[in-house]
């Protein structure tokens, strides 16, 4: 892995940590976890409990996790090949793409509110279906009915997918995302009342935590306006092949 990969790498992962400490998942994450599981909160919770649901948690957590990165991977894969179709354009891709960028982080600082951005694509599922493929489907659904608060992010990895060069690049890209997301949700799942008592003490800096985000997302948008990612690159290049 050379270090322009790393770059690329590190970037996909935090986009995935911020998507998971975001207003829109962060909170709901208790709720997944009961909902994904089958098991009451007074369960989870139950020092008793633990040991005899770690398995069954630990399973339905995995379901879950690969549903929505079976479609994030997808999603990867679609944004690679169509760059490859347009590579002709890619300059244009990474500028309008840097613009798009800047603008979704603009939304998601909260700074100004852009009403298109507000719209919220949900598919919900009243009743899991049994056993560890409704926590697949599940995780399928989380993905594509994404809210606001994680489409900015997730938008930004995918902008970036669509300039790869290769399709390989845009899978690993979005599998790096996946990772970033799931892991955090994972171990929530096995310490369950650990992020309860960590999420109490998180909560009181979520405005922070957003408008820190959102300046992540604008400061990767003025690097593709600017061509300062390709720069960026070029020197990486140069360092691994002297």
């Amino acid at each position: 892995m050379n270090p322009q990969q790393d770059v690329s790498i590190l970037i996909a992962f935090t986009a995935g940590i911020l998507s998971f400490i975001s207003p829109c998942v962060l909170p709901l994450v208790p709720s997944y976890i009961t909902y994904v599981t089958g098991v009451s909160f007074k369960e989870l919770t139950d020092a008793k409990s633990q040991g005899r649901l770690r398995w069954a948690t630990t399973l339905h957590s995995l379901c879950f996790i690969i549903g929505f990165s079976t479609i994030f991977i997808l999603m990867g894969a679609s944004a690679s090949y169509l760059g490859q179709i347009l590579v002709e354009y890619q300059d244009i891709i990474m500028k309008v793409g840097g613009g798009l960028i800047i603008l979704l982080g603009i939304h998601f600082t909260g700074l100004i509110r852009i009403p298109f951005l507000q719209m919220e694509r949900r598919i919900e599922l009243r009743k899991k279906p049994f056993g560890y493929l409704g926590s697949f489907l599940v995780g399928v659904v989380f993905a594509a009915g994404w809210t606001p608060c994680i489409g900015p992010i997730l938008s930004t990895i995918l902008i970036y997918a669509s300039t790869a060069q290769n399709l390989t690049t845009g899978i690993l890209l979005l599998a790096v995302y996946s990772m970033g997301l799931g892991i955090p949700f994972f171990l929530s799942s096995l310490a369950f009342n650990s992020f309860l008592s960590t999420f109490d003490r998180i909560k009181r800096y979520m405005r922070w935590i957003t408008l820190i985000s959102g300046i992540f997302l604008v400061v990767i948008g003025i690097l593709f306006l600017t061509d300062t990612f390709r720069i960026i690159n070029t020197f990486f290049n140069q360092l691994a092949n002297p």
